[in-house]
């Protein structure tokens, strides 16, 4: 399974530091776990919806990244609210029965959260992430475009 993040560089580890420190949108503080995104443009709506409205605060050391897992994703039961989804990580995180967690994601339904619990076994065989530079600037830059009659859209 090819899972994808889009994250900045000084934090391409896949050790789940910054959810551990802060919790993440499925999972509390104190519980390391790595979020990826299903598909590479999933990835980046999701980063996109965390930037500061002002796009010059935009960090410009984004890097999108890939790496192979093989391992099936147990899926997180459907529920409407985030306070039972996050027991469920949480509990999932704590009892170490499987590598990948995956949610429908909310940003796009058609694409999936896959969750890493860096503590168990398992995780130690992921390897690194595959990485390329990212530039929201160019990637949001706005082509000119010309209609079917030849004038400008």
């Amino acid at each position: 399974m090819k899972l994808w993040r889009l994250t900045r560089a000084p934090f391409v580890a896949l050790d789940g530091k910054g959810a551990e420190l802060h919790g993440a949108r499925y999972s509390s503080p104190g519980r390391p776990v790595v979020n990826f995104a299903s598909e590479a443009g999933l990835a980046v709506l999701v980063a996109l919806r965390y930037l500061p409205e002002n796009r010059e605060q935009w960090p410009d050391d984004f890097v999108l990244g890939w790496t192979e897992v093989d391992a099936q994703p147990e899926p997180v039961p459907n529920a409407s609210d985030e306070a039972t989804i996050q027991e469920w990580v949480d509990e999932w995180l704590k009892s170490g029965r499987s590598l990948l967690a995956t949610i429908p994601s909310r940003v796009l339904p058609e694409g999936d959260i896959v969750m890493l619990n860096v503590r168990h076994p398992g995780a130690t065989k992921v390897a690194p992430l595959n990485l390329r530079p990212f530039d929201f600037a160019q990637c949001l830059h706005r082509p000119p475009m010309l209609d079917k009659y030849g004038s400008q859209a």
